[in-house]
């Protein structure tokens, strides 16, 4: 049965093999050559405890299976029950799971469970804020390729989580003509012409123009997307009239929680936003443990 809290019931569930590696290198970082030597020292091997992870703050849950995964990678025994899933908004006090089994594995894989939770809540719930406010107007918000090394397809996932939408994940999976690849042509018609002749009929081709001179060549050569880069409102209100459904548009550069809705009404089809994956604030998230007596 759906969770009455979740406000994005479309979210595609994320699948283990896109995360499993991720959290095995992240428990292998954090236990290193000898473990984990201070509860193997405190806490017997026949220990229980019980434990729930709560929210501290108001957020968007997304990473609440990674974290199941981080604790069963030490105990498959371990019983975890989701109370909130992934798209779900939560409150402060909300408990997200119930834990229950050996307390040695439990308190071991937590921070490994939460840091991922946390930084991907975090991404969910800044892209969901963002997406509240274009929400009047026909604009998505997308991701960039501004993320943490080794953890994009993640980040792009809790993007989703948000509600937001995902830009190209790599440099092989669409044709991105920034300002420099122009230069290196020696300018906009040459660099598409070049990347035209290079790729196959599937590949899309996105350019980067910051003036309406560019933005007129570049849909001349019947491009399919334009990232219209830092333009002032007026201009980009300009921009995505001449474009005039030729190509996609696509704001990016400066954008803020302060100037999005702006940005959308000027009728632009997207919006680039680099820093709700390179620097959204982790959502407070805490584990709360029972010891089993």
């Amino acid at each position: 049965m759906p969770n009455k809290n979740n406000t994005n019931t479309d979210l595609a569930p994320l699948l283990p093999i896109l995360y499993e590696e991720a959290v095995r290198r992240a428990l292998l970082e954090d236990l290193g050559a000898r473990g984990d030597i201070t509860t193997d020292a405190i806490v017997s091997p026949e220990d229980t405890a019980s434990a729930r992870i709560i929210a501290r703050e108001r957020g968007r849950i997304a990473g609440i299976e990674i974290a199941r995964h981080a604790f069963h990678s030490l105990d498959s025994n371990i019983r975890y029950e989701i109370l909130r899933r992934d798209g779900d908004d939560v409150e402060a006090g909300d408990t997200l799971a119930h834990i229950q089994g050996a307390a040695r594995p439990i308190l071991t894989a937590e921070r490994t469970a939460l840091n991922f939770l946390s930084l991907l809540s975090g991404i969910a719930t800044e892209t969901r804020n963002i997406v509240a406010i274009v929400k009047p107007y026909a604009a998505r918000v997308v991701c960039t390729r501004k993320t943490a090394p080794g953890l994009r397809g993640l980040e792009k996932y809790a993007v989703r989580a948000g509600g937001g939408s995902n830009h190209r994940f790599g440099l092989d999976d669409a044709v991105l003509i920034k300002d420099n690849h122009i230069v290196v042509a020696g300018g906009v018609a040459e660099a598409i012409r070049r990347a035209r002749s290079h790729i196959g009929h599937l590949v899309k081709i996105e350019v980067e123009v910051d003036n309406l001179d560019q933005l007129e060549i570049a849909l001349r050569e019947k491009i399919d997307a334009v990232l219209l880069d830092n333009m002032p409102i007026q201009m980009l209100a300009e921009a995505v009239r001449i474009a005039d459904k030729k190509a996609i548009t696509e704001a990016s550069g400066g954008i803020t929680p302060e100037n999005a809705g702006s940005i959308a009404a000027t009728g632009v089809d997207l919006l680039s936003i680099g820093w709700i994956t390179h620097s959204a604030a982790a959502l407070d998230l805490a584990l709360d443990l029972a010891f089993n007596l």
